[in-house]
C-alpha cells in the first residue's frame, strides 16, 4: 500500500488520498500506471459493506493522479517543476465494470493537446483483461508563483 519514490516525488498526493503505487512505463505523451486495492482500506467500510466496491470517483481519481505524474514529468523537462497540478474538466466518463477489494488495475493517460495552459488527456482503466473505465479530462499546472504554466 505504499507508493514508489519517484510517485511521492512527482505529485503532492499523499495517502490516504494517492491511488498510484508506481509508475509502469512512459513515453513522450502517454504514461501507464498501476494501483492495487486492499480490503482492509477505508472507503471499503462504507461502500458497500457486506458486498466492497471500490468507487467509481476513486477510480477516476486514479486516472487523474496518473495524469499529474504525466504532467510532473512534461513540466520537468521544461524546466518548470515544483508545480501543482490542477483538474480543469471532466467529460465522457464511462463505467464499464467495477473493481473489487484485491484487484490491481492498471491505468493508461495519454496527452491529447496542450492549449492556453491546459493539456487535455484521454484516461482508461483495466483490470486484467477487462476494461474498468475510460475519460477525457483537463489539466492546468499551476506554477509556484500562481500563473498557470504554458
Amino acid at each position: 500500500m505504499s507508493a514508489s519514490p519517484t510517485v511521492l516525488q512527482l505529485i503532492p498526493h499523499r495517502p490516504p488520498f494517492l491511488f498510484v503505487d508506481e509508475i509502469v512505463s512512459e513515453g513522450a505523451d502517454t504514461l501507464v500506471a498501476k494501483r492495487t486495492f486492499h480490503a482492509e482500506e477505508d472507503f471499503y467500510k462504507g461502500h458497500y459493506p457486506h458486498a466492497p466496491i471500490t468507487p467509481g470517483v476513486l477510480l477516476c481519481e486514479a486516472v487523474f493522479q496518473t495524469g499529474a505524474l504525466l504532467m510532473a514529468r512534461t513540466m520537468t523537462g521544461q524546466g518548470t517543476a515544483g508545480g501543482v497540478p490542477l483538474l480543469a474538466k471532466i467529460s465522457d466518463v464511462r463505467f464499464r465494470n467495477p473493481v473489487f477489494p484485491g484487484e490491481t488495475i492498471i491505468i493508461e493517460v495519454r496527452k491529447k493537446e496542450s492549449l492556453g495552459g491546459f493539456t487535455m488527456m484521454s484516461g482508461s482503466v483495466k483490470s486484467g483483461e477487462k476494461r474498468v473505465l475510460t475519460v477525457e479530462f483537463a489539466v492546468a499546472w499551476k506554477t509556484p508563483e500562481g500563473a498557470p504554466a504554458s
